[in-house]
């Protein structure tokens, strides 16, 4: 009898994933929607010290295998029929050329959205912001937001791996002020 149930229990954990993902991306086909994505692959873990925004060499940079999945990522966007409305990202060079490289459009940095993980002592203030951001988008279309993981967790309490992408409804009312649709794994 146990096993049955662990078995089951099983089955359930899976079959929840696939309709989360069916979910999230017949939200991106619509309007109102947000597409949380964490970077591409970048090895390592923060930034050397002495970072410079302006200088992509004093960065955590993406991979070349990041750099093909993120291209990936925009030619599945594209077969998915995503509807793009507006694309922004972090300031990190990681979060900017992931979103660059999926050439869905133009992509506007939001200082928001920067890295919550090496700008600790302002995690809140930039969790806050990225909700408010968020919770205001109506569309038309999605929004797609480049991000870190650790803005990710801390917005919504989930930790994306490295290209995977969170979807959400904007919702004022939520405490978050967003409620989780889906998540989408990365492929590749």
């Amino acid at each position: 009898m146990r096993g049955a149930f662990i078995v089951a229990l099983l089955i359930l954990s899976v079959v929840p994933a696939h309709a989360d993902e069916s979910d999230a991306w017949a939200a991106l086909r619509g309007n109102g929607h947000v597409a949380l994505i964490r970077h591409a692959q970048a090895p390592g873990t923060l930034d050397p010290e002495g970072y410079r925004l302006d200088d992509c060499s004093t960065q955590r940079q993406l991979s070349e295998k990041g750099r093909a999945d993120a291209r990936k990522l925009g030619d599945i966007f594209r077969a998915q029929k995503v509807k793009v409305g507006k694309i922004v990202s972090s300031q990190w060079c990681r979060c900017r050329h992931t979103a660059e490289l999926m050439d869905l459009g133009p992509v506007e940095q939001v200082p928001t959205f920067n890295n919550a993980a090496v700008l600790r002592e302002q995690r809140d203030e930039l969790a806050a912001g990225g909700r408010k951001y968020i919770a205001a988008w109506r569309g038309p279309g999605t929004l797609i937001v480049a991000t870190h993981g650790a803005n990710v967790l801390a917005m919504l309490g989930v930790h994306p791996a490295q290209g995977e992408v969170i979807v959400v409804k904007p919702d004022a009312a939520n405490e978050k002020g967003m409620t989780l649709i889906g998540r989408i794994r990365p492929a590749f």
